[in-house]
């Protein structure tokens, strides 16, 4: 089959019978197999004239996507819907892709509604997409979502790390398996409706910020790199969010007033200690000592602690001051606390690090670099050792926490990240900040002893 959309119809058969087949089981196999091939046939044949016939179909209107076909990732919230729609104002072939990644065992909750793709989430997906005229499909990536998010998630906090399963999913699920399905249904680009932005300078793709900082969402899409930016479009990185709702009530798409979701998707719950101690395939038990190493207390298991947390630790009263965790040994199992200054680092050592560009700089570079989701900003001087680094920054930062990502900025654009392996002991690097901040004035336990700990 040399013709991608011949290809492109037998991939939809194949999906459409995987599902029939896990939803009739009981079915013997002689019956199922009699009815696959009168379904494939008829399934094939309308298949076939409607990806034949929509291809050559005219595009509503002479923009800039007129003759080409996109892929765009649909969740059913505002924002990815007005990215199709703005696709389809271009002048875009539309497909509207939702993808099962998750079901919920939650026996009070809906027979349908156990996913963090809801059944209401798909309708609204599939009715954004009848509004504009577009196709819509529902995809099955609950194993490779578990895979590369669930089990890596799980698998984090045995070792005593904080995860975060945006980056994951991100990473896998839309920038890799779907950009291949996408291919194979013959589709010109993948689309999402991330707040970022594309560029393109001479031979080099940039990615950048998006224009809202309150939804700047560059921060988790810093593993991109060439092959998969040329292949990509991020159509409401120009506009802030009133803008979106905005687009969305005057197109008349109903998800115009839809909330947005605010917890792992996977956790609707927000409890992630109660989703990963039955998926533990190690606990590992141990002592909370203090920075002395005196034993204060015992634990049940690393995975229930992040550094800089200071909320729900089993410590008996007497303290003068608040602690924090400090540390997380999962090998020895030993969680250590301090007091606030004793979570403040100039340095960390990054791992899997990424260049937007291909090409690690030689010697190092000045940069800005943000260490959590929605930190700040912080000049830092990266130094590239291997496929890892090595991060000085100017001022202190808090709670450098093993899991999460760190992200080089140059003004808007970005210039990669890693994640974070650990932070690294004290050294002098006034010769690389001549005006550092020391650890002494930027206030010694007390300028961070009312910050949250809160990492995901």
């Amino acid at each position: 089959m040399r013709n991608p959309r011949v290809r492109e119809a037998v991939f939809r058969i194949r999906l459409r019978s995987s599902l029939t087949f896990k939803h009739n089981t009981t079915l013997n196999r002689g019956r199922i197999g009699v009815e696959c091939r009168f379904a494939c046939y008829a399934i094939l044949m309308g298949e076939i004239h409607s990806i034949l016939g929509n291809r050559a179909a005219p595009s509503r209107s002479d923009g800039p996507g007129r003759g080409k076909r996109v892929v765009v990732a649909m969740s059913g919230g505002v924002d990815s819907s007005v990215a199709a729609y703005l696709l389809a104002e271009q002048g875009y072939e539309v497909i509207g892709v939702t993808m099962r990644l998750f079901a919920v065992t939650d026996e009070n909750a809906a027979r349908l509604n156990r996913s963090c793709c809801s059944i209401e989430d798909v309708d609204d997906a599939r009715d954004v997409c009848r509004a504009i005229g577009a196709k819509h499909y529902f995809m099955n990536f609950e194993k490779e979502f578990k895979k590369y998010v669930v089990d890596y998630f799980v698998s984090e906090y045995e070792r005593g790390r904080t995860p975060h399963p945006c980056l994951a999913c991100n990473d896998k699920l839309k920038f890799e398996f779907l950009l291949r399905r996408a291919q194979f249904m013959d589709a010109d680009f993948v689309a999402t409706g991330h707040y970022a932005r594309i560029e393109q300078h001479e031979d080099e793709w940039h990615l950048n910020r998006g224009v809202d900082p309150s939804k700047d969402q560059s921060y988790v899409l810093f593993t991109l790199g060439q092959e998969q930016l040329s292949q990509l479009l991020l159509p409401i990185g120009e506009f802030d969010k009133d803008e979106i709702r905005r687009i969305a009530s005057k197109a008349g798409l109903p998800v115009a007033d839809k909330p947005d979701s605010q917890d792992i998707c996977f956790i609707p719950s927000g409890d992630y200690k109660a989703f990963v101690e039955p998926r533990l395939t190690v606990k590992t038990p141990g002592n909370i000592v203090d920075s002395d190493g005196v034993v204060l207390a015992r634990h049940d298991g690393v995975h229930r602690f992040t550094v800089g947390q200071r909320k729900g630790l089993p410590l008996p009263g007497g303290s003068p001051r608040p602690l924090f965790v400090t540390d997380i040994d999962a090998d020895k199992g030993r969680i250590t606390v301090g007091y606030a200054e004793e979570l403040l680092r100039h340095r960390l050592a990054a791992g899997g690090v990424k260049w937007v560009s291909g090409v690690a700089p030689d010697s190092g570079a000045r940069v800005e670099a943000r260490i959590r989701y929605h930190g700040a900003d912080i000049p830092a001087f990266v130094i590239p050792e291997g496929d890892g680094a090595v991060v000085e920054f100017e001022s202190p930062q808090r709670a450098i926490t093993p899991g999460q990502a760190v992200v080089f900025y140059d003004g808007d654009r970005v210039l990669g990240g890693g994640m974070i392996d650990r932070a690294l002991p004290e050294v002098d690097t006034s010769d690389r900040f001549p005006g550092r901040i020391s650890l002494r004035a930027a206030g010694r336990g007390h300028a961070f002893e009312g910050a949250s700990a809160k990492t995901l």
